[in-house]
C-alpha cells in the first residue's frame, strides 16, 4: 500500500482524530500541489455583492452552489490510504467522514484522487455551519461525538486516477455527485444548474436572504467563478490619512483604519479610499490635518505616499465584501499593533500579530455616536465573520528571546590623516519561531568614513540558513577588508 503520511508523526487528539504537520507527508510535493490549487481558486474567483452580480455576471448557464462556511482543504486518497491536507500544511486522519469517504472511493473503483472541498461541522441544532465551529473542533475536539460532526463538502476534482477535471466543472461535479451520492458526512456541494443570470440572483435570494446561508458560488467552464455574498458593516477607528497628489492635491486619498484590542492598543486592519464624494474628500482632509500627531511607525499607501497619523477618536462605518485571515499558502495575515502614548501624544509601534485583510472596503459615514474604544471598535466585529488565529495572544506579554552574536570583526584604515572604521557582525535572532517579524540570521556591515559626504553607511542581509549567513560573512571579509585594513579586535 502506497503511503500518504507517516502516522508516527501525527498527534492523537480527543475523540481519536489524528493531526500533524506537512513533515509527516511521504510525498513532499503534495503540499505544494494543495497550495497551488488554493492559489488558483483565489485567482479565478471574483467576489461580488448582489448589486454587482446583477451587472457583472454574464448571461449564460451556471452551476450554483451553496457556499459552505468552512476551511478549504483537499482530500487525498492513494490505494486505500486517506487524509486531508490544507494549505497551511495541517494533515488530518482517522475521522468518521474519512472512513466514509474511503468506503465510497473504494466502491467506485478509484485508486488515486485529490479532491477540493470545505471541511465543516454538521451542527446538530440545524443551524448553518460556521468556520469558527470547524476551527475549534478540528484543532481541539472535546470528544468523539464532536469529531463525528466533521463533514466534507467536495466541490472540485484535481486528480481522479490521473485525470484533472478542475477546468471541466460539468464533469467534475457530476463525478462527485455520483461517487458520494450515498455519503452523509462526505458529499458533493449542493448544486443546481441554471440557464440565466436572473436565476442566479433568484437562488441568492432564496439561499442567502431567506435561508441565511453565507453566500453562493457560481461556476461556469467559460465564464469563470463568482462568489456572491452580502456586504458586511464594520465600525473602525481612523488613525491616519494621505492626501491625493498632482492635480488632485487638496483632496483626501484614503484613510488608515484600526480596531481596538481589549488591551486598549490599536491594530491596523484596513485602508479605505472608496465611497467618498468630492466634497467629503475636501472637508475630511481639512478636518484630519488639524489632528496630525507624531509617530515612530510609518506606513505608505498604494502611491507610496506616507500616511500622516492622527490623534485617535474618530470612528467611521465601512462596508466590505469579505474578510480573509490567511494567505493562499495558509499563513496568517499579520497586522501592526500600535500604542497611543497619551502623555507624549504620539503613536508607538509594538509588533505584528495575526488579524485579517478587508476585501472591497467602502466608506459609508462617520459614527459620531461612537468612540475609538475597545467597546465601540471591537475586534469581535472581525472574529464574528472570520476565524483569526491567535487572536487572544497579547502583544505586551510576548517576551522574545535575546539574540546571539555569532561573528564580529572591526577593522580600521587611515586615509588623508583620518581614520575609517568598518565592522561586520552576524547574529542569530532566536526569535524566528516566536515572531514572523524576525529572520533567523542577520549580517550587517557598518561603514564609517569621515571623508564622505555621508560618513555612515550600512548594508544588511538576512537568511533562514546558518550556512548561507556564514558564506556572506566570508565573502564580505574578502570584499571589505583589503588593502590596508587592520583588525582592531
Amino acid at each position: 500500500m502506497a503511503k500518504l503520511y507517516n502516522p508516527k508523526k501525527l498527534k492523537k487528539l480527543n475523540g481519536g482524530l489524528l493531526a500533524g504537520k506537512a513533515d509527516a507527508l511521504v510525498d513532499k510535493q503534495l503540499l505544494q500541489r494543495v497550495r497551488l490549487r488554493r492559489r488558483q481558486l483565489g485567482q479565478m474567483t471574483m467576489a461580488l455583492d448582489i448589486e454587482s452580480a446583477s451587472r457583472r455576471v454574464p448571461e449564460g448557464s451556471y452551476h450554483v452552489s451553496r457556499k459552505v462556511d468552512g476551511e478549504f482543504t483537499c482530500l487525498a486518497w492513494n490505494n486505500g490510504e486517506i487524509c486531508t491536507l490544507n494549505p497551511g500544511g495541517t494533515i488530518r486522519a482517522n475521522a468518521p467522514f474519512l472512513e466514509e469517504a474511503s468506503k465510497l472511493l473504494k466502491a467506485a473503483g478509484i485508486k488515486k484522487a485529490l479532491l477540493g472541498g470545505e471541511l465543516y461541522v454538521q451542527r446538530s441544532d440545524g443551524e448553518r455551519a460556521r468556520v469558527h465551529d470547524v476551527v475549534r473542533v478540528a484543532r481541539n475536539p472535546a470528544d468523539k461525538d464532536e469529531v463525528a460532526q466533521l463533514g466534507l463538502a467536495c466541490f472540485n476534482i484535481y486528480d481522479l486516477d490521473g485525470k484533472d477535471l478542475s477546468m471541466l466543472y460539468d464533469d467534475a461535479i457530476a463525478q462527485l455527485q455520483q461517487i458520494f451520492k450515498k455519503g452523509k458526512k462526505v458529499h458533493a456541494v449542493e448544486t443546481i444548474v441554471v440557464s440565466e443570470r436572473k436565476a442566479v440572483l433568484k437562488q441568492f435570494k432564496q439561499w442567502v436572504l431567506e435561508e441565511g446561508e453565507e453566500g453562493i458560488v457560481v461556476r461556469s467552464d467559460t465564464a469563470g467563478i463568482y462568489k456572491i455574498k452580502p456586504r458586511h458593516s464594520l465600525d473602525l477607528a481612523v488613525i491616519g490619512f494621505t492626501e491625493s497628489i498632482d492635480d488632485r492635491a487638496g483632496l483626501l486619498h484614503d484613510l488608515l483604519l484600526a480596531v481596538v484590542r481589549p488591551s486598549g492598543n490599536f491594530q491596523l486592519v484596513s485602508r479605505v479610499g472608496g465611497g467618498f464624494s468630492e466634497e467629503e474628500r475636501a472637508s475630511i482632509l481639512k478636518k484630519l490635518q488639524k489632528r496630525v500627531v507624531d509617530s515612530d511607525f510609518r506606513e505608505v499607501n498604494s502611491d507610496r505616499v506616507a500616511y500622516q497619523m492622527v490623534e485617535p477618536g474618530l470612528v467611521i462605518e465601512i462596508e466590505c465584501l469579505d474578510l480573509i485571515s490567511r494567505t493562499s499558502r495558509g499563513n496568517p495575515i499579520d497586522k501592526m499593533i500600535l500604542e497611543w502614548n497619551t502623555k507624549d501624544k504620539r503613536w508607538e509601534g509594538i509588533r505584528r500579530l495575526p488579524l485579517c485583510s478587508v476585501i472591497s472596503p467602502q466608506f459609508i459615514r462617520f459614527r459620531d455616536d461612537k468612540d475609538a474604544t475597545a467597546d465601540d471598535v471591537k475586534v469581535s466585529q472581525l472574529t464574528d465573520i472570520v476565524d483569526i488565529p491567535e487572536i487572544d495572544r497579547k502583544a505586551e506579554e510576548i517576551n522574545l528571546p535575546k539574540s546571539t552574536i555569532m561573528e564580529r570583526v572591526v577593522s580600521t584604515k587611515t586615509l588623508k590623516g583620518k581614520t575609517m572604521v568598518r565592522k561586520i557582525m552576524t547574529w542569530k535572532t532566536n526569535k524566528e519561531e516566536d515572531s514572523r517579524d524576525y529572520p533567523a540570521y542577520v549580517i550587517q556591515l557598518t561603514d564609517f568614513s569621515p571623508n564622505r559626504a555621508a560618513p555612515l553607511k550600512y548594508e544588511m542581509r538576512v537568511s533562514s540558513s546558518e550556512a548561507q549567513i556564514k558564506e556572506f560573512y566570508s565573502q564580505w571579509q574578502e570584499k571589505y577588508f583589503v588593502r590596508g585594513w587592520k583588525a582592531v579586535e
